[in-house]
């Protein structure tokens, strides 16, 4: 015969095992996430350095150690900087470019403040 008691404690054992299915799948989950950001670090590749600021207009003056082109996201970084954008703008001898090649200096409209000798990354 199967009575109240019997029934809540099998009740709270499958209650139990399914909690745990569940917080099993959130740890995976959340165990994916810094997995990729530890992949986003691995992916970010050094592309120039900044040789020269142009404050008043916001511009940055990049020399370039690999391709870029308009509409990549890249960050730049140094001491005390430390922001992420999108290229909307480059400009090579004064000539809007839609991409630059290794070796160039281009021009790049910035949305901050960057230093001399701040890296500039590719974000993928």
């Amino acid at each position: 015969m199967v009575t109240k008691k019997k029934v809540k404690k099998v009740v709270k054992k499958t209650a139990k095992k399914s909690l745990k299915k569940v917080v099993n799948k959130k740890e995976k989950k959340i165990s994916k996430k810094t997995t990729k950001t530890k992949i986003k670090k691995l992916t970010e590749k050094v592309v120039g350095r900044i040789s020269h600021f142009f404050d008043k207009i916001s511009v940055a003056v990049v020399e370039l150690t690999n391709s870029l082109k308009v509409g990549d996201k890249i960050a730049i970084k140094g001491n005390t900087t430390n922001f992420e954008q999108k290229i909307e703008s480059m400009q090579l001898e004064h000539q809007q470019v839609k991409e630059a090649k290794k070796g160039q200096g281009i021009g790049l409209k910035v949305k901050d403040l960057v230093r001399l000798n701040d890296l500039v990354y590719l974000l993928k």
